[in-house]
């Protein structure tokens, strides 16, 4: 009975253990938000760009599919891990400067393929329409690309102040274990 009392009064039920952690360490919920926004105006640009029948210049289109179906798979499982408990589980420890990257290069990307896109289709309705989203998408990478600076900086700019590592204050690095056996004690050796 003793054991009973003293490891219920001590065991406490994991808050964390929910599927979806909005917030975590690496996605606030308006970040969290965008990023579906940025899932959902992906798959429309994709689903718009398959469904035209025919193409002047198949090139644009095909780049066009390429950026939007890519966003829209890689962002779907970057918000799958960034909001669940999976990113633990995966050997990437850099998510920051991971997401980081990873935005502003699909931004980028689906600025030119909407671009492009734009300036070489047949002009149908599905095209525009198609276009339309993939800036609207543009906008969206943007706009979190933005929002993460601003939150968090750039992840890679050197001076800035150390991070604190497992919920202690970040302090000064120690002398090493090696340093502190090899110095002499009292005067003798």
């Amino acid at each position: 009975m003793a054991t009973t009392e003293v490891y219920s009064s001590t065991t406490a039920p994991n808050p964390k253990s929910s599927c979806f952690m909005v917030p975590s360490e690496h996605l606030d919920k308006i970040r969290f938000l965008i990023k579906v926004l940025e899932v959902l105006l992906s798959l429309v640009a994709f689903i718009q760009e398959e469904v035209v029948n025919s193409c002047r210049s198949c090139t644009a289109l095909y780049f066009f599919e390429f950026v939007s179906c890519t966003a829209f798979l890689f962002t779907l499982l970057l918000l799958i891990l960034l909001s669940t408990n999976l990113h633990t589980r995966v050997g990437i420890t850099c998510w920051p400067v991971l997401d980081f990257f990873y935005t502003g290069i699909i931004a980028l990307l689906f600025l030119i393929a909407s671009i492009v896109f734009a300036s070489n289709n047949g002009d149908t309705s599905l095209e525009k329409s198609a276009v339309a989203f993939g800036f609207m998408a543009t906008l969206a990478f943007a706009a979190d690309l933005g929002l993460f600076v601003k939150n968090n900086g750039i992840p890679f700019k050197k001076g800035g102040k150390p991070e604190p590592v497992n919920g202690a204050p970040a302090s000064v690095e120690a002398p090493s274990e090696t340093e502190k056996l090899n110095t002499q004690t009292n005067g003798a050796e």
